[in-house]
């Protein structure tokens, strides 16, 4: 803060008034220059913490607060609406520990990075190898899946070798652990992890699981197709004729489970997934649309037209939607964009993410090859 002392001079305020410089109009400067900087420091040092990641408010191992009134309420609907016992509850959650790793991955996503960085993770030359060689051995299975469910077999396969590498890696995480840490501990999204807990339970008592015993991803998926617990309840199917739904060990009913979920958002069978459009967008309603993300819309003609692109006809004449992807540094950065037709938008269903998706749809484009 700088305070030069100079002779005493007048200083014009507009409209006329003179007011002349003092050292004591210069102390009630300085102290309310200073008043200022505490109050932006005070400010920002509570907007900081409001903004601060859930793993920085909690100590790994802490005890669950099972008397908190989000947990009474929570058990209070388990016993009333699902007919949970209430001894059951106490023995099952008693002790139960936050696990402070799981807060921190959540803000620390594979999503989050370019694609260019992204896509190897899980597009590598000896996963296409693996993953044709499974479609061979399960081409039989494969031909009565897509003839009930009408879902392309390299796209089941590629979901399952991103989710879990082709079944070897399902996640060491508890998921008991993970789902009751985010619902106690993750603010943003604890109304979610709420929900998922309670499938969870339901999917466990209905299988005869102890729920202590499943484990999964940090975010409290599990099973060879890395479902949540409200996806299995929802979209699981027994393919095999054993009366059980079983997504850990049962190739048929993984494979049919994937094809079911995909089916239910309108999966076109040997439909288009992708095409490519070029390396910038011509027209602002094209930047527009790419702008608003997942859910951007454009009618396909008007991307055809606009990009000077030829397309094929969506199913439904369904609209497009538009991602960019980011190139390599390497090659000269800048982004790769593409129109996403109906079957790119199941796959977000299943993921999010538009680059989840984009590796699904180029993993399966390579099977192909």
């Amino acid at each position: 803060m700088l305070f030069i002392h100079e002779k005493i001079r007048p200083i014009t305020i507009h409209g006329g008034l003179n007011i002349n410089t003092s050292h004591s109009s210069l102390k009630i400067l300085q102290i309310f220059f200073l008043s200022t900087i505490v109050f932006l420091s005070l400010f920002s040092a509570c907007f900081a913490e409001t903004i601060s990641k859930a793993a920085d408010r909690v100590t790994d191992n802490q005890l669950i607060d099972l008397n908190s009134e989000k947990y009474q309420l929570f058990f209070q609907e388990l016993q009333d609406k699902h007919t949970f016992k209430k001894e059951d509850l106490h023995h099952l959650f008693k002790e139960i520990r936050i696990n402070r790793k799981v807060l921190v991955l959540m803000d620390r996503q594979w999503e989050s990075k370019p694609y260019y960085k992204y896509w190897p993770l899980f597009i590598t030359p000896s996963a296409v190898v693996k993953g044709k060689r499974k479609l061979r051995t399960h081409r039989q299975l494969f031909d009565r899946i897509e003839e009930q469910f009408g879902v392309d077999r390299e796209i089941i396969v590629a979901i399952w070798g991103i989710e879990s590498r082709f079944g070897s890696n399902m996640g060491g995480y508890a998921i008991f652990q993970s789902l009751n840490t985010l619902f106690d501990a993750y603010p943003r999204r604890s109304d979610f992890f709420r929900k998922e807990l309670i499938h969870f339970l339901l999917l466990c008592r209905e299988n005869k699981i102890d729920p202590l015993s499943v484990k999964g991803s940090y975010a409290g998926a599990f099973g060879q197709a890395q479902f949540m617990p409200s996806s299995f309840n929802e979209y699981a199917v027994d393919f095999d004729g054993d009366s059980h739904r079983d997504l850990i060990s049962s190739t048929s009913d993984i494979f049919a489970s994937i094809a079911n979920y995909l089916k239910k958002y309108n999966w076109a069978l040997h439909g288009p997934v992708f095409v490519e459009i070029g390396n910038s967008l011509k027209t602002d309603l094209l930047l527009d649309t790419y702008q608003k993300g997942r859910k951007g819309r454009m009618e396909w003609r008007k991307v055809a037209k606009d990009q000077g692109v030829t397309l094929p006809r969506p199913q439904n004449n369904s609209q497009l939607s538009i991602i960019g992807l980011e190139k390599t540094p390497l090659l000269g950065g800048g982004k790769r964009f593409v129109a996403g037709y109906p079957n790119f938008h199941a796959i977000t269903e299943y993921n999010h993410s538009n680059k989840y998706a984009m590796a699904v749809a180029e993993m399966a484009e390579a099977f192909k090859k």
